[in-house]
């Protein structure tokens, strides 16, 4: 799944680059899409997200491109590889991770992703 993010002002520290706790809910959440499109009939949260590295910073205006790719699925879990793309800046991401989430009934206990 691909998604894009325009960075406006309010998504700027007091320096001028953009906050990396904003950009690790933009992931958090584009992940969480792509696994809920994936698996429809499942209710998912997030469990871990593996390093956070940000390879460079990024100004207002900038376009980003948000990447994610199904990359495991275990019996109750899936992980998607996450890349984020300023296209302008180059064709390498300025951010990469794993996002790994599991499948919860109502009450929050893991379940089957395949039942």
């Amino acid at each position: 799944m691909e998604t894009h993010r325009l960075i406006l002002p309010g998504d700027l520290n007091h320096y001028g680059f953009l906050f990396g706790g904003r950009l690790l809910a933009w992931v958090d959440e584009a992940s969480w899409i792509a696994a809920s499109l994936d698996y429809p009939l499942c209710q998912f949260v997030t469990v871990a997200m593996d390093t956070v590295e940000f390879h460079h910073g990024v100004r207002d205006g900038t376009i980003l491109k948000i990447i994610c790719n199904r990359q495991h699925e275990g019996t109750t879990s899936v992980c998607y590889a996450v890349e984020v793309i300023d296209e302008k800046a180059g064709p390498h991401a300025i951010f990469s991770t794993r996002v790994t989430f599991v499948r919860v009934d109502d009450a929050g206990h893991k379940r089957p992703l395949r039942d």
